[in-house]
């Protein structure tokens, strides 16, 4: 059952820490207690009858009746028949828990107990409450994390060093593990969290720190030297007007490949800014250099889109460029490596593909990720292992709010494109419930009427066996029977690449009105006469993801809308339907999601080879955040190499936590 919690060790069971803790407050006579169902309450007594029975298959009922000389409570326990012998008539037990009036008598439905407790339970008023798993209950679970806390406590080492714990009035980590199971009262258990949130973040921030040393500071890249003349050509050959943000985000990329030491920097930019052109701007100066560049998306869709954008933007000035995706026939794929190997390719761009151990590059020296976030620490390297130092430009049109752009990037200088392109209007936004679906759909079939276009998005390719969800299948042939005078496309990821491609084709050239897709199309799909956006059930999609799906309308002049159908069954879900209503800013978006869901949550930080936060959290403790990040950062200048004999806890827990990513960094 622990296992099933992550927990293997009894190191790991002291990191298994509360996810909350509840206020049982004194204990008080039965006779007193207030049945309305509120807030917890504690009782002490004996007890006098302890039984069970099985009212139907599948239902087993214990009740305990205790008393304490003013009253009689009764606890009631579903489906643990094996309490019946536990609690033993004469027995002294505690009780925590809800107490209501049923049934003409006082009960509480499963609380937590205490047997033949001893000691004086009113002073034990925090209670902690742990991640749990299905049969291990949270008094068995504060047993078993009494007898870890005995045990293994004395053994456990401290990474942070004497000296600047005693800086930063800190406590030592065995006296804050020992507070934050049992804390005596609220200071220290804001002084045991504040302990263990700093020492996540400093060890994320050293790890970072070492990370960057390794792969920028301490490194020689390729020089770039940019031929004003050709990049004159470049900007000539536009077909747009830059923003006064691109020009200033492609001067720090320019800027950075000029530099004899490799650039490893994150591009941010809201849907629809123009990342790809700063993508484009940097492949050109690497090509113009002698090198080559790949491009790595996380969609075949989006591969194929960015294939073609660089094409138009690059193949007239002579840029040969080379798409590579996964569904490439054997033969034009070895033709294709054979090309790319010889430097008669300059710019490959592709999904997950460009990663295999066949791809050779001549001489790459420029290494870009767009939607950075779907892709891990790992595969960023393996990309940039593909050179010699190459330069690295990740990208996301997901803003990331500055408090997790230092959590998760501190390894990457960061530039924002903070405008959109003129002529760009905001998409107006409204949340209709599925009584106003007709509404909805009649708007869609006058926009297509008047020569637009737009999309129908559902969380689902196929109909759920709840029936909950709508799906894409299923109403792509609904709209068909209702719209029979438009043609209605339809997309979803378990299509094969050559019926997708046609679809969207299809879609662009204006064949096709209505797109009814699944959420494939959240990212790089660009037609600017789609002004429309429809997302069936979009309780059932976080606030980026709505973002993003949204960014697909509004990439023209024309005014264009997003109509969210939806019925939340949270509150939660509810804010995140009205957040879509009130903004259309990315970044506030970001910060919204990051409140509601974390980071975790978010961005899933394993799949960037980071461990989970479990008490830090960057919005609240960002001031703690920026410590730890100043105090990495000068521990690291002292001792690169953590070789002191005050830091050997430090890179033995380093190592620990983080052997893989600083690993991929010595070799990336």
């Amino acid at each position: 059952m622990l296992e099933r919690l992550g927990v293997r060790t009894v190191g790991d069971l002291l990191e298994h820490l509360p996810r909350r803790y509840e206020r049982a407050g004194e204990v008080r006579p039965i006779a007193l207690l207030a049945s309305d169902g509120g807030d917890l309450q504690r009782v002490r007594g004996r007890v006098a009858v302890a039984g069970g029975h099985r009212p139907r298959r599948g239902l087993h009922i214990t009740q305990v009746a205790v008393q304490d000389g003013s009253g009689t409570i009764w606890a009631v326990f579903f489906n643990q028949p094996y309490l019946a012998e536990r609690f033993r008539p004469g027995m002294e037990v505690v009780l925590t828990g809800r107490v209501e009036r049923r049934y003409g008598r006082l009960q509480m439905q499963n609380p937590q107990y205490e047997l033949e407790p001893g000691g004086d339970p009113e002073n034990d008023s925090f209670l902690p409450v742990y991640p749990a798993t299905a049969g291990l209950s949270q008094q068995v679970l504060r047993g078993i994390m009494r007898q870890a806390l005995a045990l293994g406590l004395e053994a456990v080492e401290d990474p942070l060093p004497a000296a600047l714990r005693a800086r930063l009035g800190l406590p030592g980590r065995r006296r804050a593990l020992h507070d934050i199971h049992n804390p005596a009262d609220e200071q220290t258990l804001a002084a045991a969290q504040r302990r263990l949130a700093f020492e996540e973040l400093f060890l994320l921030q050293t790890a970072l720190t070492l990370i960057r040393r390794r792969l920028v500071d301490d490194a020689r890249g390729i020089v770039h030297q940019p031929d004003p003349a050709a990049l004159g050509r470049f900007y000539g050959g536009l077909p747009f007007a830059l923003t006064r943000a691109q020009r200033r985000v492609i001067a720090d990329v320019l800027s950075d490949m000029a530099a004899p030491r490799p650039m490893h920097r994150l591009v941010q930019g809201d849907v629809g800014s123009g990342k790809t052109v700063v993508a484009a701007a940097a492949i050109f100066n690497a090509v113009q250099s002698g090198y080559q560049a790949a491009m790595m998306a996380p969609t075949e869709i989006l591969a194929e889109q960015h294939a073609a954008n660089l094409d138009g933007l690059l193949g007239g000035l002579g840029v040969r460029v080379a798409l590579l995706t996964g569904r490439l026939a054997a033969k034009p794929r070895e033709q294709l490596l054979a090309r790319l190997a010889a430097g008669e390719i300059d710019v490959v761009v592709g999904t997950h593909a460009v990663l295999d151990e066949q791809v050779i590059f001549r001489r790459l020296s420029l290494a870009v990720t767009d939607e950075q976030h779907r892709f891990g620490v790992r595969q960023r390297a393996l990309l940039a292992a593909k050179g010699v130092s190459p330069d690295v430009l990740v990208m996301t049109a997901t803003p990331i709010p500055r408090t997790l752009t230092l959590t998760l990037y501190g390894d990457l200088d960061v530039s924002v494109i903070d405008e959109l392109p003129p002529g760009r209007r905001p998409v107006r936004t409204h949340w209709l419930r599925p009584s106003q679906r007709g509404r909805a759909y009649r708007f869609l079939a006058e926009q297509a009427a008047g020569g637009r276009q737009g999309y129908v998005v559902c969380p689902l390719v196929e109909e759920s066996e709840d029936g909950g969800a709508r799906a894409a299948v299923d109403l792509h042939r609904r709209l068909t029977k209702v719209m029979p005078h438009l043609r209605i496309g339809l997309l979803h990821g378990r299509m094969g690449g050559s019926e997708k491609q046609e679809v969207m084709q299809a879609f662009r050239d204006g064949e096709v009105a209505v797109l009814v897709a699944t959420s494939v199309i959240e990212v790089g799909v660009d037609v600017p006469n789609a002004t429309v956006m429809v997302i069936e059930d979009a309780d059932r999609f976080g606030l980026a993801q709505l973002h993003q799906l949204r960014g697909r309308v509004g990439r023209g002049a024309a005014a264009s809308y997003c109509l969210l159908i939806a019925e939340p069954r949270t509150a939660e879900a509810e804010e995140r339907l009205r957040a879509m209503e009130r903004t259309n800013d990315g970044f506030a978006i970001a910060e919204q999601d990051l409140k509601l869901r974390g980071p975790g949550e978010i961005f899933g930080t394993r799949q960037h080879g980071l461990p989970d936060l479990r008490v830090a959290d960057p919005i609240r403790d960002l001031k703690l955040l920026e410590v730890a990040r100043k105090e990495a950062r000068r521990l690291v200048e002292a001792d690169p190499g953590l070789r002191r004999p005050e830091h050997a806890a430090l890179r033995r827990r380093l190592m620990r936590a983080y052997a893989d990513q600083i690993r991929l960094a010595m070799t990336g």
